[in-house]
């Protein structure tokens, strides 16, 4: 299937999620994460459940939920707010 053209949008704005969300399901942070993020009106993210992936396990596991900047590979830990996200956002 060829991939939709967005005629009205500038191939800036239309590049994949550079962020994602490294959560667990049934996690209490998480889900205060995920209110901060909107409260912080991030742009679109990716989230990956770090549950069943022995890798991912050892690299988050005790961390969760992490923010994580895919471009940089800079990581934001847990505990944070609308503040400390949007100064992670502009570096």
């Amino acid at each position: 299937m060829p991939e939709p053209t967005y005629p009205d949008i500038p191939a800036v704005e239309r590049v994949q999620p550079r962020l994602t969300l490294y959560q667990r399901d049934d996690c209490h942070l998480c889900d205060l994460a995920l209110e901060v993020l909107a409260l912080a009106r991030v742009p679109e993210f990716d989230s990956v459940f770090i549950d069943d992936d022995e890798v991912l396990e050892q690299r988050y596991g005790v961390r969760v939920p992490v923010l994580r900047d895919e471009a940089s590979g800079e990581e934001l830990d847990w505990p944070f707010d609308v503040g400390r996200v949007r100064a992670f956002l502009r570096r």
